[in-house]
């Protein structure tokens, strides 16, 4: 698996924003810690949650990346 660039992780992104990531990310845990669905539901909200916590990841991961090009930069 190739490694993608910021733009391409974002533009991967569906538009979503981290923190709308984040927020849903909190929201599904806390469904699975209160419990009370069905076993499909939980799968469902499983992997909404695995789905969200990449999406999460690659906004890091290019935030990580612009920012040691501006230190790379900078110690030239």
């Amino acid at each position: 698996m190739a490694e993608q660039t910021a733009s391409e992780a974002q533009a991967g992104q569906e538009s979503t924003s981290y923190e709308e990531a984040r927020e849903e990310l909190v929201d599904v845990v806390r469904r699975l810690e209160a419990g009370g669905t069905t076993l499909e539901e939980s799968l469902a909200l499983w992997e909404r949650g695995e789905h969200l916590a990449q999406v999460c990841q690659r906004w890091l991961d290019g935030a990580r990346e612009r920012l040691d090009k501006v230190l790379e930069a900078d110690a030239e």
